[in-house]
Parts: C-alpha cells; sequence; structure tokens
C-alpha cells in the first residue's frame, strides 16, 4: 500500500473501528436511569485516578472533575461523566437479575427465561461510568492468570466454600487459585481432557485430534478451567454459564484470560450459527435435557459440525436409581431418533457423535419424534430467535461432502472454507481479506510496541468482525479475540467459527449514528477525558483499493479508582 496524500482534501477514515485497548478495569458502560433512587450519590463525588496509566506512560496529571456530565449538543465537550455507585461495579446490564425482581417481569423460572437478555428501558438505564471493585489491581498476566488472580478484582469467595471438596478454586491470601477441578473431574481438567482423547482412541491422548477437533462448546462450564486447560492443546472452548446464584463464574473466566460467555441455554438460540462445533460438553450442568420434546439437546445438534461430538459426564450416564435409569433411557431413545449414536460410554462419561449426512434422517418412519426443520428454516439466524424442536438437515452440499470439508487446524486458519459460497466470496477475496488484516495488524502492533509488553494484551474484542481476518492476522501472539458479527449485517460468523476462530453475533443498535468515520474520530475526542481514556497512538495516513486515505487510532482506558476502592490499595 502506497502512502496517502497529505494535502488535505482527500477524505481520511478509519480503519473498520477504533483499537480501544480496556486493559485495565473492562468495558465502559453508559447507562441513564431516570427515576427511583439515585445510583450517582456516592461515586460522582469520589473520582481518583492512579499516577501513571498502565502502558507504562505518565498521567496528565488533571484531577476528574466532580460535576456532572454536561450534555453534547453540537461542539459541546463533554467534561466529565459520574460515576455509579460502587454496589454496580459488577452491573451487566440486559442480564442484571436485580432489573428482573424490581420490574417484575411476567417469566418462566423453569424455561431460564429469567437468565435470558432483558434490557432495561431507556427511564431505568444507567448513565454514569461503571467503577471497578474497591481495591481492583492490574490482572495477573497469562499464562500465570490461568492458575491464580487477584482476589480484590473478584471478591467471591462462596465458590472456595461451597465447591472445595471438588478444587474448583482456593482462596490463598491476597489471591483466588485454580487448581483445575471441576464437579466431575476432581483430579484436574487436564487428566480428563486426556481420558475422553483416550475413549476416542485419538492419537497420543490429545483431543484435538491431530488438528480436526478446534471448536469446543462447554455447557454450564463452572470457572472454565475445561476451556482453560484445552489451549494447551490447540483447541478453543466458548465456556457458556449464566448469571446465576454461582454469580461471576463467567467473570472469573475472563479474569483468566479464557475465553467465556454469559449466556443460557433457555428458550432462545444461542448467539452462535449451525455447525460451530465439533465438540460439545456436559459435566454436572444440571440440565433437564429431556424437557420440550428435547428442544435443548436439538439446539446443541443444530451447534455441532457433522460427526460432532457431545460429551454427556452425569449420574444419568451411571447411577442405577430408578429415576436416573428412567432420565438415561428416554434420553438413550431421544438422541436415537436424532441419529445420535454413542461413540464410546465408559465409567461416568458417556460420547455420543452426530451423523456425517442425512441418510439416517430421511431412513427414519414417518412421524418420528423430532421432526425435520422445515426447509424455509435458517439454521443461522439466531438474534432473538427462539429455538426449535427440529433436527436441521444438512444443505444437498453437505450431504454430499459427508464432513466439513475443513482442513485442520492450523491450516484451517488461511484455508477458504466451503461456506463462503453462501456469500457469493470467492477464494481470492478471502485470500486479500487475510492478507490485507495481516499488514493492518502488524501496523497496530508496531503502534503499540513502544506502550506494551509481550503479555500486556489477552482477552480482545473485535466489534466488527466480517470474516475474522483481524484475529487470525494475532495467531502468533498470545491472545484470543471475541469476534462479533453485527445482527444487522451479513451474518459471516460462520465463516469465523470455520477458520477456527470464536465469536458471537450481537447488536450495537442503540448506538449513537454518525454521518461518518471522521465525525466519530472527533466525537470519541470530545469524549475521552470524560470516559478518562487517553490517546496511545495515531497511525500513517495509507491509501486504500478505493482510492481513501485510511489511519489508525488507538485509545486506551486509564487506571481509576473510586476514592472508597483507592484507600482500600493504600
Amino acid at each position: 500500500m502506497s502512502r496517502g496524500k497529505g494535502d488535505g482534501d482527500q477524505k481520511k477514515r478509519l480503519v473498520t473501528w477504533i483499537v480501544v485497548l480496556g486493559i485495565i478495569c473492562g468495558c465502559v458502560y453508559l447507562y441513564s436511569r431516570n427515576s427511583g433512587t439515585s445510583a450517582l450519590e456516592y461515586g460522582s463525588k469520589s473520582l481518583r485516578k492512579l499516577g501513571s496509566s498502565y502502558l507504562g506512560g505518565d498521567d496528565d496529571g488533571d484531577e476528574a472533575s466532580s460535576k456532572s456530565g454536561e450534555e453534547v449538543q453540537g461542539d459541546v465537550t463533554l467534561k466529565s461523566i459520574p460515576v455509579c455507585d460502587d454496589r454496580h461495579s459488577e452491573l451487566i446490564p440486559c442480564l442484571d437479575r436485580n432489573l428482573i425482581y424490581q420490574t417484575r417481569l411476567k417469566l418462566d423460572l423453569s424455561l431460564m427465561e429469567h437468565y435470558e437478555r432483558h434490557c432495561p428501558v431507556p427511564e431505568r438505564r444507567f448513565n454514569c461510568l461503571i467503577p471497578p471493585p474497591p481495591g481492583y489491581k492490574v490482572p495477573i498476566k497469562w499464562p500465570k492468570s490461568r492458575d491464580e488472580v487477584w482476589k480484590v478484582n473478584i471478591p467471591h469467595t462462596h465458590l472456595a466454600n461451597e465447591k472445595s471438596d471438588q478444587n474448583w478454586m482456593v482462596v490463598k491470601g491476597n489471591k483466588i487459585s485454580f487448581p483445575g477441578g471441576g464437579t466431575h473431574f476432581h483430579y484436574g481438567a487436564d487428566k480428563y481432557i486426556a481420558s475422553i482423547a483416550n475413549m476416542l482412541n485419538f492419537s497420543n491422548n490429545i483431543l484435538n485430534n491431530e488438528g480436526r477437533l478446534r471448536t469446543v462448546l462447554d455447557v454450564g462450564c463452572g470457572v472454565a478451567s475445561f476451556g482453560g486447560y484445552l489451549l494447551s492443546s490447540d483447541i478453543i472452548s466458548m465456556s457458556l454459564a449464566p448469571n446465576d446464584v454461582h454469580q461471576n463464574q463467567i467473570q472469573f473466566a475472563l479474569e483468566r484470560g479464557i475465553p467465556a460467555y454469559l449466556g443460557v441455554l433457555g428458550t432462545k438460540r444461542l448467539p452462535y450459527p449451525s455447525r460451530s462445533f465439533e465438540f460439545a460438553h456436559c459435566s454436572r450442568c444440571r440440565i433437564d435435557w429431556l424437557q420440550r420434546d428435547g428442544i435443548l439437546l436439538l439446539e446443541l445438534d443444530r451447534l455441532l459440525r457433522p460427526g460432532g461430538y457431545f460429551a454427556y459426564s452425569s449420574p444419568e450416564a451411571y447411577a442405577q436409581d430408578e429415576e436416573d435409569l428412567r432420565i438415561w433411557r428416554e434420553m438413550s431413545a431421544l438422541v436415537e431418533r436424532m441419529c445420535w449414536k454413542i461413540a464410546v460410554k465408559r465409567n461416568q462419561t458417556v460420547i455420543w457423535v452426530k451423523p456425517l449426512t442425512n441418510d439416517c434422517y430421511m431412513e427414519r418412519e414417518p412421524g418420528t419424534q423430532p421432526p425435520l426443520c422445515k426447509s424455509d428454516d435458517d439454521p443461522d439466524a439466531v438474534w432473538g430467535v427462539p429455538m426449535k424442536a427440529c433436527i436441521t438437515p444438512y444443505s444437498d452440499q453437505q450431504h454430499k461432502a459427508k464432513g466439513t470439508g475443513l482442513a485442520p487446524w492450523p491450516a484451517r486458519l488461511t484455508t477458504p472454507p466451503p461456506r463462503l459460497a453462501d456469500f457469493g466470496y470467492s477464494a481470492e477475496m478471502f485470500e486479500k481479506d487475510t492478507e490485507v488484516w495481516q499488514h493492518r495488524v502488524e501496523n497496530y502492533w508496531n503502534l503499540l510496541s513502544p506502550k506494551i509488553q509481550p503479555d500486556t494484551l489477552r482477552n480482545l474484542m473485535d466489534m466488527k468482525a466480517n470474516l475474522g481476518s483481524f484475529a487470525a492476522a494475532l495467531k502468533s501472539k498470545d491472545v484470543w479475540v471475541m469476534n462479533v458479527v453485527p445482527e444487522d449485517g451479513p451474518n459471516t460468523l460462520k465463516i469465523i467459527y470455520d477458520r477456527g476462530l470464536m465469536g458471537s453475533v450481537h447488536s450495537w443498535r442503540g448506538e449513537q449514528k454518525h454521518s461518518g468515520i471522521a465525525d466519530l474520530v472527533e466525537f470519541v475526542k470530545k469524549h475521552m477525558s470524560a470516559l478518562h481514556w487517553e490517546a496511545v497512538a495515531t497511525g500513517d495516513a495509507e491509501e486504500n483499493e478505493q482510492g481513501e486515505d485510511e489511519v489508525v487510532f488507538i485509545v486506551q482506558k486509564k487506571m481509576w479508582l473510586t476514592s472508597k476502592s483507592f484507600s482500600v490499595t493504600e
């Protein structure tokens, strides 16, 4: 790419998004609340900042204003944003159980609707900065973070007591350590993972099966030790758990640097396209798989690739009491009608395998339940779409392929996947996109290198991931990327999963619209001080194929604490 022109007349735009390094305190949530008890009575008067930024640069030394933020109209710059009360330090706006109780939403608790997304109406939204927990510290770095985190960052120790006999987590002074245990694998996830690979006769007891098994869905993941220990085998797991009575399971996972997502098998499809995972896992996840005509198992079936596995470790697989035997008989009959077969059953674990083709579906007796989904059902439509109690058959092309047609990992990352054709994309387009983003990411890294250490970054998010080439370009770095595909655009998330990467569909609706990228950049600059962000680097303009100049603008969220939080550290 050539250098952009410097005459000022040429239109400049951001490379696709503004790179925001939420390294210290995670994401900033900006919500307003205009009724009820004020959330600002404490926080808005108590903001204090640390004396230096996390990336190594000096703080500008300006004290944050204690005034409430001004309305942004025209060219008015927002001077400050109030800070929410410390009790909101773990607020998850659309997964806020307190909101559900307060608004008395009529939800079916037996269907887990109360753990699904329910966003507040405008008058109940918060318009303040979410503070970090009292005493918050810069997180421990990966890979050490897999095994220990600062207790003050996630001040919840009840799981250490409740699961003390299962080695989930142990409180050790000012840290919480994770021995790698789980409800079903007290002696360590690594040994459990090796035993599953052994059951499937995979070479060297390594679950990735020479690169053929790459993406895993861990349902009811706890603190995600299963997913954490899979990473060393070049397997990436979407660790899934709800915001239930075991609060902060997912926050523990993310603090540890393990891919994870807040969600539940309830009434809506999970935000992943069909045929995303080679392997699904449920270890004592306490899910009623027989409810509603097996709709939850059918959701797993939608998500599994041809020939994909479901490993189920639960008393129903081995116990001999009357109730467990009944559940086992009915579950076995259900999965048989779904054309799953037992790959292996040993001790307390059973592993089923999904068929490679439609042959079994076509051979079922007429009227067999569950039925095949209707031909007009889009198995990749997921945002807010109810689950369906039907089997998703393969297309004619997939049926003839007798498998996914995907290359083993790591070649999968850069090999054009078959589902590119669903979008009319050619292999050349795919390869060009990969090449362009490789160049861009090298540019990003060069800009950041003077500011960061090799272990500074771990959890990344691409807010408009397209084909996932940003994440692909980061393969050599010790990071993972949550690739987000907006629900109102092309649903390219299946390409991302076919490359062996992770992601989710999400709605960014409600975000303020801007007339252009330049307008967006200026908007961000106006708000940086109020948000306690600072500019880290700006890249030189480079001309793209459309003759437009592209620039990179990188900002970092500063380390700041409330007075209450700050006093804990002193």
